[in-house]
């Protein structure tokens, strides 16, 4: 009598696969989908998931002789159906295959390996304890063993005691601790949701109580939190997180944030609101700790989560709740592998999962603005400031009338309020979005311009270092004695400024006072960056000179004075967001001005003082801004009132790329509401030894853009060394 017959099971890998592989799972108990397993992958093994079968009704099954087994099960928590659907929706709705999606979700270092157990201690039973706890330091010692409660580390019990793991390995020797194997990768521990937040205005509590209602709703619309700077946007979505864990106590909920710099005193903020540390996911979480905090947001155990955009991709067991802050941040764009907004993937994440997403920002994107006034989403308003706090007085100084003196590059209005804040001992922010010396380096005699080998991006000098470097392809060498094209010794010029060479003036100017610089290459860190920012809020610094990596969710209660020396950086920007960039970014800076008991005030230094960006800036206008920009938006037919998609063809070969060009061009075909733009040369036409040459599709809005080029892309066969990539949506068009 035979047995029940062999049951098949698709398996995906992350690898650029576009659906799974069919492998023989044995008789009985097979592994659902979600499940993780091992399988023969060509001459490897690999780790892949058990998928879904997309295997139409009634098609003929393979032959089980014809597949290979399983080679193992592992033992970790499956995926679960909602990660699994947003697996499928980004990898169709950004047209990358649905294996590279599924390794956005595996990238959990050696979280699905076996790991070596950890050496915990606790105290011995039946031992006198007091006999050998003689010293402050054994004493120390032991009170955190009885506190820990559970088994800890040598490393966790000396820092608890305050002293070094000798002592606790002589209290082991003397027979007070023993050692029990532990796992290294220790749960999270859980928040407090009964803890008291911060007291909140009559303004957010309406906000947050309307923010906490969704939690109860079955399909809930997207929220946007639209406050000014300072207003208390990040305790209202506290409220929310609070609510929707407390809903179900399996729940978990995610933050997501633009940028590191922001992450770290933001994890003190939320611990100190839960009485618990949240796990954090961003590119300068270790290895091991990232394995920690994979591992436990697939088993639930981790219900609060923040982290840069890459945190969408996590396993969470049970997501209940999003949170978007900073939602306008172009840093949320994805540029490299898989290409994607985590914005917009937050809100389909939501949406998939039938639970809310929040929006946080005090210049909400104009995407986001229209979906409100199109009642696709819905909005809480916070007008005004906590507190006594007021919003800064914006004010513009034409550099046309009133310029800086030769060599210098702060204008004598912008240096007489500084002058007035060191002699009442509060604050100033000086602030360029340019890193390093210098934007450019050029030869006097020859007018050679500093360029990063294969590429055509400007080298940066770093004065500091002595460095030329290049700040799209990371390339760094020493700043040459001589011209290497005219060959002319003590010719290359720095033009232009940056934050250093700013910095080089405020110690000129004011000797006597302290300052300091701030930007992502002074403080390499996030230690040396928390040190910087801490001595900021002490009151330790009277002049800070700094990039954008203090424009959002620092609080400095001294600073009263920003001033932006460059406000017309970015204003000919060459796309569509031109202006709302500036706009979003200069609104934030000045906005940490005056946010504490004393008045602040901000100048904007520039040579385009009738700019539309400019005079709303001033006026504090944003509203008629953001009008006037979804009206140019609008006639032009850009998003978010129409649909672009980039198609990217690149090579170090550049006869294969123009050749794979004109078959692009050759393989259109006529579509209705759809014109393609290019090719064209990228503006950024040689990047790492690379040729770049791009299309852009615009479509109307009510078009499926990826049906389109899913149609066209299929007529052409890519030969030889050229590459492709398809950008819906695209932020970025250098």
């Amino acid at each position: 009598m035979s047995g029940p017959p062999p049951v098949g099971a698709p398996v995906l890998f992350p690898l650029p696969f576009d659906k799974p592989y069919d492998y023989l799972a044995g008789e009985t108990d097979p592994p659902s989908p979600g499940a993780f397993v091992r399988a023969p992958l060509g001459p490897r093994e690999r780790i892949g998931v058990v998928w879904r079968s997309d295997r139409p009704a009634g098609e003929r099954a393979i032959d089980p002789s014809r597949l290979k087994p399983l080679v193992a099960r592992l033992d970790a928590p499956a995926l679960s159906a909602d990660v699994m659907a947003f697996v499928e929706w980004v990898a169709a709705y950004t047209m990358f295959p649905l294996g590279s999606v599924l390794r956005l979700v595996m990238r959990g270092g050696d979280a699905l390996r076996p790991v070596k157990a950890a050496t915990g201690y606790l105290l011995g039973p039946g031992q006198d304890v007091d006999a050998v706890a003689t010293t402050p330091g054994r004493r120390a010692v032991v009170a955190a063993a009885a506190a820990a409660g559970a088994p800890a580390t040598a490393r966790a019990l000396a820092q608890a005691a305050g002293v070094g793991e000798g002592v606790v390995r002589g209290l082991v020797a003397a027979g007070a601790l023993e050692s029990v194997a532990i796992d290294p990768d220790v749960p999270f521990a859980p928040p407090d949701l009964d803890a008291p937040g911060r007291a909140l205005s009559a303004d957010q509590e309406q906000a947050a109580a309307r923010a906490a209602a969704l939690v109860d709703e079955t399909k809930p619309k997207p929220l946007l939190i639209d406050g000014v700077t300072g207003s208390g946007k990040t305790e209202v979505y506290l409220e929310a997180v609070a609510a929707a864990l407390r809903a179900d106590p399996q729940a978990q909920a995610l933050i997501l944030l633009p940028e590191i710099a922001l992450t770290l005193p933001f994890l003190e903020r939320v611990a100190e609101r839960f009485r618990a540390a949240p796990a954090a996911w961003h590119a300068d979480v270790k290895p091991a700790e990232r394995r920690r905090v994979w591992k436990r947001v697939a088993d639930g155990s981790a219900r609060i989560v923040v982290g840069a955009r890459s945190a969408l991709f996590l396993p969470f067991r049970n997501l209940r709740l999003i949170v978007v802050d900073e939602e306008h941040e172009s840093a949320y764009k994805q540029e490299d592998g898989v290409v994607y907004h985590g914005r917009d993937m937050a809100v389909a994440r939501a949406a998939l999962g039938r639970f809310p997403v929040l929006l946080a920002s005090a210049t909400p994107s104009l995407e986001t603005v229209v979906n409100v006034e199109a009642g696709r989403y819905d909005f809480v308003r916070l007008s005004s400031r906590f507190g006594p706090a007021q919003l800064p007085a914006v004010n513009l100084v034409d550099l046309r009338r009133t310029p800086a003196e030769p060599g210098a590059w702060l204008a004598p209005e912008l240096v007489n309020a500084v002058d007035r804040r060191l002699a009442r001992r509060e604050q100033s922010l000086l602030f360029i979005n340019r890193r390093g010396y210098a934007p450019l380096t050029i030869c006097r005699r020859c007018g050679h311009r500093m360029k990063a080998p294969d590429s055509d991006t400007w080298l940066v000098e770093h004065r500091f270092e002595n460095r030329l470097v290049c700040h799209h392809t990371g390339f760094s060498m020493p700043k040459p004695a001589a011209c290497p094209n005219c060959g002319a010794v003590g010719g290359l010029a720095a033009c232009g400024p940056g934050v250093e060479r700013l910095a080089e003036e405020v110690a000129r100017r004011w000797p006597d006072a302290r300052s300091a610089v701030l930007s992502s290459d002074t403080a390499q860190t996030p230690a040396a960056l928390q040190e910087t920012l801490a001595r900021m809020k002490a009151g330790d610094v009277d002049i800070l000179v700094a990039t954008q990596v203090v424009a959002k969710g620092h609080t400095f209660p001294g600073l009263t004075l920003v001033g932006v020396v460059d406000a017309d950086m970015g204003l000919a920007g060459g796309d569509l967001r031109a202006a709302e960039r500036p706009f979003q970014l200069i609104s934030q800076v000045t906005g940490r001005a005056g946010r504490a008991d004393k008045p602040g005030a901000a100048l904007l230094q520039t040579y385009q003082p009738d700019a539309p960006v400019l005079r709303a800036l001033a006026a504090g206008d944003r509203d008629s801004f953001l009008e006037a920009e979804a009206e140019g938006r609008r006639r032009l037919g850009f998003p978010p009132y129409g649909r672009l998609a980039a198609v990217i063809l690149r090579s170090a070969d550049e006869t294969a790329l123009k050749a794979a060009a004109d078959a692009h061009r050759a393989a259109l075909a006529p579509a209705r509401d759809v014109a393609v733009w290019g090719p064209a040369p990228a503006p950024i036409y040689r990047l790492r030894g690379e040729a770049r040459i791009r299309f852009l599709v615009k479509a109307a809005r009510d078009v499926r853009v990826q049906g389109f080029l899913e149609d066209w892309l299929a007529r052409v066969k890519l030969r030889g060394p050229v590459r492709r990539t398809v950008d819906i949506d695209p932020y970025s068009f250098l």
